[in-house]
């Protein structure tokens, strides 16, 4: 991803990351892919200052980016994402999207999306209960937490610490490991984890976008994101 520092997302973002995916699918010499980004975060989700496509419309935006995130799920290639600074809402949802997540003691994973008053998206209703479990998932998500590199590490949030600034070079490496190893095999293995796991992340994103949009039209979520682009604490009143 190359929107520093933020790498907030939008449809052309989300839908250059599973078309340059697809195509390394076609690659033979392609074993492992390692999803990265330039700047001080590795992606804050969806941009709720009026500067895109979700100061707008944020239904209209959240769906079309859903749509081209289902089909990452669709990939076939390991995937290992080496997250820096902050994967924020959606992009923790990207973060989660890929096999593995590489963290360094500073990583921030933020499940932000009730402090912004509103439903978690990008299929981590599926996928984050899926790495940590449901317990600790519903806890992340009702606090609206966020989990630093060591604590997501303990979580099993994110699978490898790297030592400060060397989660990509962590990441490539680990790539490296996979592709050492029989392509076929390890393609049949990772077919047979995640079978059906596109279509339940299909079903969960179309509530998600259901539970979004009507949340996105309360005064609870209007000051959720203000108060998050103020960096004040919001308050909340259940309207």
């Amino acid at each position: 991803m190359r929107r520093p520092p933020a790498n907030f997302f939008d449809e052309d973002l989300i839908g250059g990351i599973v078309d340059a995916a697809a195509a390394f699918d076609d690659d033979p010499d392609c074993r492992a892919i390692v999803l990265c980004s330039q700047g001080r975060h590795f992606c804050a989700g969806a941009d709720f200052s009026g500067a895109g496509d979700f100061g707008t419309d944020k239904s209209a935006a959240a769906g079309r980016v859903y749509r081209r995130a289902a089909q990452l799920f669709d990939v076939r290639t390991p995937l290992i994402a080496a997250v820096q600074g902050a994967a924020v809402g959606g992009g923790l949802g990207l973060a989660c999207a890929a096999d593995f997540r590489v963290a360094d003691p500073s990583t921030r994973f933020v499940a932000s999306f009730s402090r912004l008053g509103t439903h978690q998206g990008f299929g981590l209703s599926v996928t984050l209960p899926a790495i940590v479990g449901p317990q600790v998932a519903a806890d992340l998500l009702y606090r609206g937490a966020t989990v630093r590199g060591t604590e997501a590490v303990q979580l099993g949030l994110a699978d490898r610490l790297a030592e400060p600034g060397e989660q990509r070079a962590a990441a490539i490496a680990w790539g490296h490991e996979i592709a050492a190893a029989a392509p076929l095999a390890v393609a049949s293995i990772r077919q047979t984890l995640r079978a059906g796991l596109a279509d339940r992340v299909r079903s969960a994103l179309e509530r998600e976008l259901a539970e979004q949009t009507r949340l996105w039209a309360t005064a609870d979520s209007d000051e959720g994101i203000q108060a998050s682009l103020d960096r004040r604490t919001p308050s909340f009143t259940g309207r």
